[in-house]
């Protein structure tokens, strides 16, 4: 009875995710349905997992992280970092396109949202682009794929989140993120160089500024996430207490540039908090529908079948990054990370693989997932600012999807690019 009620209950949040509705409604009616129909269990533990979900220390990092990237963004930091980003790649082919690329690996170490930092660049550089002779799809494409090293990068919320759940320092993902952003990074730097060249993009730059003077105005902002990890990796606060220092650092830059004012300050806690309660909402649903999943022991009874069934620990890695992409094209990636995490990270241990790099496969598929038709949330957040076609997207996505396929194969099965910085760090 309880078993089918599971299916029941995981059968009415797809339906529900497939019609659009909000990912949080979704993971809330299939659990509401497992609770009203299961006997002898009284419908007060939803609500109470719902809060228990939430009230993770560690998630407290989210709102912190999420501020200080906001306050960045309206005081001043965006514009330098991206001036230092132009004057470092402007004889490189691809232009403002490989600029693209650049912002999004920096602004990762300071945002730590891909949704905030694709619709940002966006709004500032895809216009830019088309005036030089860009595509509006290429354009479009570059900003959401780009996006992706967001979550890669320290201090990722998905990092956080993983963290939170699947009880693994996050400190240790912090510093991993920083192989794959670096790996995600330089090959789309290539792939944009390479297809600039082939279409005669222009590479003409208005930026005339010496680096020197360019890296002296961004070098502060620049030098956060090393703040961040050199003061998790020498006990000097936590990675939640982390997210503090890095508002006080915000706010102390936002003082030096002066381009700061109240109304941006209200504006900035204003997206701070629905930023962060839309997060929340997620984790909280999805939290008590993980509560109804280990409660039918359905982990458990995955480790045993797929450890019967499966004798190779490569053939199980082949198989989790397919049906991760295929969970990523339809679900929310804070969603289905907080119900797969649970099932498959102890798979994970009993075949012997190592908890940080599982951790930055499976963040590095969430990202795919992303900008995946039918639901990839980066691709409609670009498309919706540039007014692209998603048919027009997927095209010149194309060969994007090849190269995030091969950066995948490279994460799964050479474990240097997730543990090469974690084990020189720690």
């Amino acid at each position: 009875m309880t078993s089918s009620l599971v299916i029941i209950a995981a059968l009415i949040m797809l339906v529900l995710l497939f019609m659009k509705v909000p990912v949080f409604i979704s993971v809330l009616a299939g659990s509401f349905v497992y609770f009203i129909c299961s006997p002898n269990l009284p419908a007060q533990i939803m609500a109470q997992r719902v809060l228990a979900g939430v009230e993770s220390i560690p998630l407290l990092a989210i709102p912190f992280f999420v501020c200080s990237g906001v306050i960045m963004n309206y005081s001043g930091v965006t514009r330098r970092v991206m001036r230092f980003c132009e004057v470092l790649v402007r004889k490189v082919p691809g232009g403002l396109a490989q600029v693209n690329v650049l912002l999004s690996t920096l602004m990762g170490g300071l945002s730590g949202s891909n949704l905030a930092d694709a619709a940002m660049e966006a709004k500032m550089l895809v216009p830019e682009m088309e005036k030089k002779g860009f595509s509006r799809e290429f354009s479009s494409v570059v900003t959401a794929v780009s996006a992706m090293i967001t979550p890669l990068i320290p201090p990722g919320i998905a990092m956080i989140i993983y963290g939170s759940i699947a009880n693994v320092s996050i400190g240790k993902l912090f510093v991993a993120g920083i192989g794959p952003g670096l790996l995600l990074c330089f090959a789309m730097m290539i792939m944009v160089g390479s297809i600039s060249v082939k279409r005669r993009y222009t590479n003409e730059m208005s930026e005339t500024i010496s680096l020197g003077k360019a890296f002296k105005e961004a070098v502060w902002p620049l030098l956060l996430p090393v703040v961040i990890i050199g003061g998790i990796r020498l006990g000097i606060f936590t990675p939640t207490e982390a997210g503090a220092v890095a508002i006080i650092y915000a706010v102390v830059l936002s003082l030096i540039y002066r381009e700061f004012s109240f109304k941006n300050l209200f504006q900035a806690i204003k997206e701070t908090v629905a930023t962060t309660a839309s997060i929340m909402m997620i984790v909280g649903a999805a939290s008590a529908f993980a509560w109804i999943l280990t409660r039918e022991r359905i982990p458990q009874q995955l480790t045993d079948f797929m450890v019967a069934s499966i004798s190779n620990k490569y053939i199980f890695l082949l198989f989790v990054n397919v049906f991760l992409i295929l969970v990523g094209m339809f679900i929310e990636g804070n969603a289905s990370m907080i119900v797969l995490v649970p099932l498959l990270v102890p798979v994970a241990r009993a075949f012997g693989i190592d908890d940080i790099q599982f951790a930055m496969m499976f963040i590095f598929n969430n990202a795919i997932g992303a900008i995946s038709p039918p639901m990839g949330t980066l691709m409609f957040v670009t498309c919706g600012i540039t007014r692209c076609r998603i048919a027009a997207f997927i095209k010149e996505a194309l060969p994007f999807y090849i190269l995030l396929l091969v950066c995948l194969a490279l994460l799964t099965f050479v474990p240097f690019f997730s543990l090469g910085m974690v084990n020189l760090i720690y």
